[in-house]
């Protein structure tokens, strides 16, 4: 399967022109056979939209962004971030999957940073779920930033069969390193190495780049493979489109060498758990 990964610098706020820019990465995806794109976290808004969000906020069924995205995906996948009013005055940071002509899901981010440079809570609301579509891609679960970085989400999706776990975020640099690398960036590999090693998973995180106000977006979006393998890398300040073939066979390969799945007992966490939370009912 080929996936390309768009780690590209949207325009705050300018639906219209980042839409263009989603048409252009994906005609030319298709140009070249791959078989899912990947944009970044609100890929068709920009992120520090605070007052915005009720203005490019899209509801899922009746905007012709949609109608487009849909007669596209009859030809090649894709995943976008956008703001979704799933209710009146309702807001959801939230990533659509597009299959064969269809959204075949959406995830609205769960864990909204609400700190320092963050604001999230203030605008959107949280979602409620972590779920693994099934596709001819592949058993696919989508995270979105913050999400990743909470390790029992991606371990909800293990259990649920996961071989892909896309992340898509738009986080930015923070602490400059005397190394090839950003502090903020090392977070996100490290992390990443350990839930594909662990999780025998491929992770594909996509970032975004670019300015927006004040915020420097640190790029540096990856792919590992199930053996906590990094094969490939993008530019940490420069807009990036990279495609890269990845073997779901390496799977079995990997599970066969490390049985962290066949040897998994989520009832018995499960259990531990509830013990857990009962303990500090108590308290």
């Amino acid at each position: 399967m080929k996936v390309t990964v768009a780690q590209i610098a949207p325009r705050l706020g300018d639906i219209e022109k980042n839409f263009q820019t989603h048409l252009d990465i994906l005609e030319n995806a298709k140009k070249q056979k791959s078989d899912l794109v990947i944009f970044p976290e609100l890929s068709l808004t920009g992120y520090s939209l605070q007052d915005l969000v009720s203005e490019v906020a899209l509801q899922v069924d009746s905007n012709h962004y949609f109608s487009e995205f849909k007669k596209i995906s009859r030809d090649i996948s894709f995943i976008i971030g956008f703001v979704e009013e799933k209710e009146r005055g309702i807001f959801y940071n939230s990533s659509a999957f597009f299959n064969k002509g269809e959204i075949i899901h959406i995830h609205r981010k769960i864990f909204l940073p609400n700190y320092g440079i963050f604001e999230e809570a203030r605008f959107f609301a949280k979602g409620n779920k972590f779920s693994v579509i099934s596709s001819e891609l592949g058993k696919i679960g989508i995270l979105i930033c913050r999400d990743f970085l909470h390790f029992p989400t991606s371990y909800i999706l293990f259990v649920q069969g996961v071989e892909i776990i896309v992340v898509v975020s738009n986080s930015p640099v923070r602490g400059v390193s005397d190394k090839e690398y950003f502090e903020s960036a090392r977070l996100w590999e490290c992390h990443g190495e350990n839930v594909a090693r662990l999780l025998t998973s491929f992770v594909i995180y996509c970032n975004r780049v670019g300015f927006e106000e004040g915020l420097c977006f640190g790029g540096g979006s990856f792919i590992f493979n199930p053996f906590g393998k990094i094969i490939k890398k993008a530019d940490y300040i420069e807009e990036e489109i990279f495609s890269q073939e990845i073997d779901l066979q390496e799977l079995k390969h990997a599970r066969c060498m490390a049985t962290y799945k066949r040897d998994d007992n989520p009832e018995l966490i499960l259990r531990e758990l509830k013990k857990a939370l009962n303990l500090i009912e108590k308290e």
